[in-house]
């Protein structure tokens, strides 16, 4: 799967999971780890933690293990990393205070 297909894989999942304002960000030549972000806001705790766990079942499901998942206990702000694109699910509350978008936009 080529890197924007990747990308495009995990926005929709997470839209699959009802993921609030998804955003992608081109982050070449601006991050060492990845080439794109995808942020996305979940409404609540258990919210935040099912949209990562199911993007990253769907991911598995098409051979694409993922190289990392952390932040499902807490909920709060759970980070997949996917090698060539990282995926954000956060709480409206840490996306407002780390405003991910205006750092790497």
């Amino acid at each position: 799967m080529q890197r924007e297909e990747l990308t495009a894989f995990l926005a929709d999942k997470a839209d699959d999971m009802k993921a609030v304002d998804i955003v992608t960000l081109d982050v070449q030549g601006k991050s060492s780890i990845t080439d794109f972000m995808i942020i996305c806001t979940g409404t609540s705790k258990r919210h935040v933690s099912s949209i990562a766990d199911h993007v990253a079942s769907e991911a598995r499901k098409v051979g694409l293990p993922p190289l990392g998942l952390d932040g499902e206990n807490e909920g709060e702000w759970v980070v997949l990393d996917m090698g060539s694109s990282i995926l954000h699910v956060m709480q409206e509350e840490q996306r407002e205070l780390y405003q991910l978008e205006k750092l790497w936009g």
